[in-house]
């Protein structure tokens, strides 16, 4: 039941889909009923009728039986009744207990009558089959129905969380897993959620049914006591669903960490196929992935023990009573009728079938809980970059004015270096500047926090006076126009590749943004145009051809502030000086941020910012910083700006 509450709060998944619900629950119901109770009553009604075609007794001693119990009195008990009919008819004390049963309840119809009731008798069992078939179909759709709902929910719900979270989250956590987690772990907690709550249906109402009916049969005749020490073995099956339960959970949380490194190595590989062979590591990566494959195995197999060993423990249980009920039933020489002897191993066989199943349904939920701890890391992971409530709205382009005060940041909080510190400077609309510094210097950082990817430690920024955080973060970044070194396109067309950066925009306008990038000529050359499909992260395309179309977006959105970095590397110098051209037109009026490794770059800044641990040390133009910075002369010689 603890494991259950886990789940409670997820249960209003459901409030949206709760007629199904409801109804999956009514058939579950009525599966139980059939199951529990119509199948062991129809075998008793049946195995008389289709198998006593013949009565034991004369109807001589029917009618003398008959009159010996009309003139019985009440309060003689059955047991009396039975040693006077063996007195007077001259039988033992069993065919005196077999008479009076077939006198009082099962003396054979007259001919003319026992055709019919044959019929009526014979097609219970059917009619039970269909109603417990019928149910069980409508219960499995339904449940079926409200589970995919459920999914689509919680999956949504994961993913929208992950596109809240700030950049620094993705670079701290595994890739693959975070797939495995919104794949594997969401379907496992579904199944937590609908399935298992309908088990809980289905499984008590099967065994209550076949209980009482086991409770009915042996009140009606005490000899059948014996059959209810059987039920002893229900509270020992408590002590190996517990046990198991316990392993099973710890060990269903392993099995769902290595189907996330098996999914990392996978899609690592995937994504990096060129590089594989350039280096020659098809050997290396089927190593990587065989070792990781291998402890995912090694992880399922454990799970698989557990996990199906629960069945087989509850069954020998159960053996083991039932046949001691047995042995002790046939040394007592009761008084058994063979209908009832049937018809209550049927209703045991129903009693013991939901304990089996709700020790697998303990199972379940032990594994799903594994699934919910790694789900609910993402969905109460904190927000670090948040947007107020209150924040203020841009409903015009900014003018571009940047402040930095007093910005300090680092990385995590259990870090004492900070990558950038004290930075305090102001950036003018309409000018550009380049931002050169050896590596981790802090150039990219300055970007990030720019574009709010992260917020500073200390201090603040301004866009035209207003704080950052002040401002909705979509209306921020609607100001700012991004030009990767390395971009990412999405398996998508070309023409909505370049829509991105404006979802508005007409077929004409995405084209004359791609002339700007100097990208329609190799556009049009494709068979299918801007209508052509680039592949997974651009696949289908060149590095050069990857970055114009990233440049394409950012003339289409044509934004206050613009961020490159090193937006023409990849290209050949014919286009690049092309690109570049175009780009000086559309740097005018906007606050530029260009991170510089090329000598051709810093020609189109007004100023350059001289990045060294965390710090802008110098600014100036080319000339100036020749003469006045040491650290910008080392770059400048060796080319590493």
């Amino acid at each position: 039941m603890n494991s259950l509450k886990r789940f409670f709060p997820y249960y209003g998944l459901l409030a949206p889909y709760k007629w199904p619900f409801i109804g999956a629950l009514l058939c579950a119901v009525i599966y139980g009923v059939a199951s529990g109770l119509g199948f062991p009553m129809v075998v008793k009604e049946n195995i008389p009728i289709i198998f006593a075609t013949e009565n034991i007794f004369s109807l001589e001693q029917h009618n003398q039986a008959g009159a010996i119990v009309s003139q019985s009195s009440p309060e003689e008990s059955l047991q009396d009744l039975l040693e006077r009919l063996a007195s007077e008819m001259g039988l033992s004390l069993k065919d005196a207990g077999l008479l009076y049963d077939h006198t009082v309840g099962d003396l054979k119809p007259p001919k003319d009558d026992a055709d019919s009731v044959l019929l009526r008798t014979v097609l219970l069992l059917p009619l039970a089959i269909l109603l417990r078939a019928v149910a069980g179909f409508l219960n499995t759709y339904l449940i079926a129905y409200c589970g995919v709902k459920v999914l689509e929910q919680v999956r949504n719900r994961v993913f929208g969380k992950l596109q809240e979270l700030h950049i620094g989250y993705f670079q701290d956590t595994n890739r693959g897993d975070l797939l495995s987690r919104l794949m594997v772990d969401c379907n496992l907690v579904r199944q937590c959620i609908v399935e298992v709550s309908n088990s809980l249906i289905k499984e008590p109402f099967t065994f209550l049914f076949a209980f009482s009916y086991l409770v009915y049969l042996s009140l009606v005749h005490r000899e059948n006591l014996f059959l209810l020490f059987c039920l002893a073995a229900v509270p020992i099956c408590v002590l190996p669903i517990r046990y198991i339960g316990k392993q099973l959970a710890r060990r269903a949380k392993q099995l769902q960490k290595q189907t996330g490194n098996v999914t990392e190595v996978a899609s690592e590989n995937l994504g990096a196929a060129r590089e594989v062979r350039a280096f020659s590591l098809e050997e290396v990566e089927k190593k990587k992935f065989g070792g990781a494959v291998s402890k995912f195995l090694v992880s399922q197999l454990k799970v698989v023990k557990y996990d199906k060993s629960l069945s087989p423990l509850i069954e020998l249980i159960t053996g083991m009573v039932i046949t001691a009920a047995i042995y002790f039933a046939a040394r007592a020489q009761l008084n058994l009728r063979v209908e009832e002897v049937v018809a209550l191993f049927l209703a045991l066989h129903m009693c013991y079938e939901p304990i089996k199943k709700l020790g697998s349904i303990n199972n379940q939920l032990k594994k799903g809980i594994a699934s919910l701890d790694r789900i609910e890391e993402i969905l109460h992971a904190p927000i670090v970059v948040e947007e107020k409530p209150d924040a203020i709205p841009l409903n015009e382009p900014a003018e571009g004015r940047l402040h930095f005060e007093n910005v300090s940041f680092r990385y995590g909080v259990d870090t004492d270096q900070p990558v950038l510190k004290a930075i305090d400077c102001v950036l003018e609309p309409g000018k550009a500047y380049a931002l050169v510094g050896p590596s981790g210097a802090g150039k990219s950082t300055f970007i990030n926090l720019v574009m709010r990817f992260y917020d500073p430690v200390e201090g603040r920024i301004l866009l035209d006076g207003i704080d950052l955080r002040d401002l909705r973060l979509r209306d921020l970044r609607h100001q700012i126009g991004l030009v990767p070194q390395d971009p990412v396109l999405f398996n998508d067309t070309i023409m909505e590749n370049i829509r991105l950066s404006r979802p508005d925009a007409s077929a004409e306008e995405i084209c004359q943004a791609a002339d700007k990038a100097h990208a329609r000529g190799f556009i049009e050359n494709e068979p299918d145009g801007f209508e052509t499909i680039v592949g997974d992260r651009g696949t289908r395309l060149s590095g050069g051809q990857k970055q114009r179309i990233a440049i394409a977006r950012a003339f289409l959105r044509n934004p206050p502030i613009l961020i490159l970095d090193e937006a023409s590397s990849a290209l050949d110098s014919e286009s690049e000086s092309r690109v570049q051209a175009e780009l000086q037109s559309l740097m005018e009026g906007k606050t530029v941020l260009m991170i510089a490794h090329r000598f051709a770059t810093l020609k189109l800044a007004d100023e350059i910012l001289v990045f060294e641990q965390g710090r802008i040390t110098d600014r100036g133009d080319h000339a100036a910083l020749m003469q006045s910075s040491s650290l910008y002369q080392k770059l400048y010689e060796k080319q590493e700006l």
